[in-house]
């Protein structure tokens, strides 16, 4: 399995100098492997200079102990500047799946928030209950009130993406169970699942999606294939991923091969 090794190594490389810290627990999570082969793994990127062992964990080679931690993570605002017509053609699509009298979790992100203005866009739907950990969705659907019911999680915020996540996060979800989530990430692999930068964040999503008699994985081209600290759950956990049409063809037949329903939005598709 020398391949593997060597795949999930530089999947480890990758995330420490993204996160800048990784502990040696959330490798073993992520990647499924015991915490021993975690810390091999950890041991064989620092002898090839990528990585420097901390007590738990690791972090870049050269980072200093008192060092902050850089954060990598792109702002909503960032975000939401990026792909702007995929996701726009995505959030149309995951919106087409929703009937007038249904209950929908929103997820946060920008591609959450496309959904949430093509559900708007729809004159046909009434009497939707929807749930948001995502203040940006919240207001994006207030004007909808009282056509639409919007219900906000609560939990504490996070303001690079406008997030609400534990504590309290759950305490609105572990109340419902609803016909429909729709669930933002950061990466979807075949092998090792949906995932997310932020582990807060991915902590909030896998109670959603528990929360769900349905769930969908929103996610444009350029996140299929990638694989973030968080794990959220394995990809047949889910009904679908809604992707567009840059996805390559070789990831979305691996994808439809683990178990998932990819719908793959296109222009052509608009009415």
């Amino acid at each position: 399995m020398q391949h593997d090794a060597a795949h999930r190594r530089s999947l480890t490389a990758d995330l420490v100098a993204e996160r800048g810290f990784v502990r040696v627990v959330e490798l073993s999570e992520s990647f499924g492997v015991t915490p021993v082969t975690a810390r091999a793994d950890l041991d064989a990127l620092e002898r090839a200079g990528l990585v420097r062992r901390v007590h738990g964990g690791a972090v870049p080679a050269g980072a200093g102990a008192a060092e902050a931690r850089p954060e990598r993570e792109p702002s909503f605002e960032e975000a939401l500047a990026a792909s702007v017509v995929p996701k726009q053609l995505i959030g149309e699509r995951a919106a087409a799946l929703v009937r007038s009298g249904q209950s929908v979790i929103l997820d946060v992100g920008t591609t959450t928030l496309q959904v949430a203005r093509a559900l708007r866009a729809r004159d046909d739907l009434d009497d939707l209950t929807i749930f948001t950990n995502g203040l940006s969705i919240a207001l994006e659907l207030e004007p909808e009130i009282p056509r639409f019911t919007v219900v906000v999680t609560g939990g504490t915020l996070r303001p690079r993406q406008h997030s609400l996540v534990h504590p309290l996060a759950g305490s609105v979800l572990d109340e419902v169970h609803v016909d429909l989530a729709v669930i933002g990430c950061n990466g979807v692999d075949p092998r090792l699942g949906v995932t997310n930068a932020n582990l807060p964040e991915a902590s909030v999503k896998a109670l959603m999606l528990q929360r769900a008699a349905r769930a969908v994985v929103v996610a444009d081209a350029s996140k299929l294939g990638e694989v973030h600290l968080g794990r959220i759950a394995p990809v047949d956990a889910f009904d679908a991923l809604v992707t567009d049409a840059a996805a390559p063809g070789v990831l979305i037949g691996e994808l439809r091969d683990a178990g998932l329903d990819v719908l793959v939005a296109r222009a052509a598709d608009r009415p």
